[in-house]
C-alpha cells in the first residue's frame, strides 16, 4: 500500500540506502529515469548492503509512464510544500499511497508539482539548510506512514537475537 518513488535519482549511495529502507519495510520502490548512475554500480550495491534482492522495484522511462501505470494518492515531498508530512492521516486512505521524491540537485520540476499542489508536503526544519538528504527524508516519511498503520506487517521485536539479549549481556 505504501510506495516510494524516486524521480530521476542522481546519487547511487542514496538510492542504495533507500533500497535498504524499502526492503526492511516491505515498501515497493519506483524508479523514474534517467538516473545519474547505473543500477549495477558498486556504490548502489554497497549502500544497499545485501538487501537489494529483498526490495521490489519497478523502473519507468518518465513520469507520464509512471502515472499511467499507478493509481492511488500521490504525495510529493518538496521543500516548497506548505503542509507537514505528518499532517496527513494516511491510515484513512483506502488506496495506494505514493511518496514521490525528486532529484538530489533540483527536486521535482514545478510543471509536475503544480497540478498536485495540495499534495505537496514538507518535512519541517529550520532556516539553516535547504533540505535534508533524500535517503533520510524517505525514512522519515515512510516511518511516519507506517506508524499510522501501527507498523502493520513489521516486527517490533528483533528476530536475530534472543528477546532477552540486553538483559543477558
Amino acid at each position: 500500500m505504501i510506495n516510494v518513488v524516486l524521480f530521476q535519482p542522481e546519487i547511487p549511495q542514496n538510492t542504495g540506502n533507500i533500497m535498504r529502507t524499502c526492503a526492511g519495510c516491505d515498501v515497493k520502490l519506483h524508479l523514474i529515469k534517467p538516473y545519474g548512475f547505473s543500477l549495477d554500480e558498486k556504490s548502489v550495491k554497497r549502500s544497499g548492503a545485501n538487501y537489494i534482492p529483498f526490495v521490489t522495484y519497478i523502473e519507468y522511462e518518465n513520469f507520464d509512464d509512471f502515472v499511467k501505470q499507478n493509481d492511488g494518492e500521490y504525495f510529493f515531498i518538496t521543500r516548497y510544500g506548505q503542509k507537514a508530512h505528518s499532517d496527513i492521516n494516511y491510515s484513512k486512505l483506502n488506496k495506494n499511497i505514493y511518496f514521490i521524491f525528486g532529484r538530489e540537485s533540483s527536486g521535482i520540476p514545478n510543471e509536475i508539482l503544480k497540478p498536485y499542489f495540495d499534495n505537496c508536503l514538507r518535512i519541517p526544519m529550520n532556516d539553516k539548510i535547504r533540505s535534508l538528504n533524500v535517503s533520510n527524508t524517505v525514512s522519515i516519511v515512510v516511518y511516519e506512514a507506517l506508524r499510522q498503520f501501527d507498523y502493520q506487517g513489521l516486527l517490533k521485536m528483533e528476530p536475530f537475537k534472543d528477546k532477552d539479549y540486553i538483559l543477558k549481556g
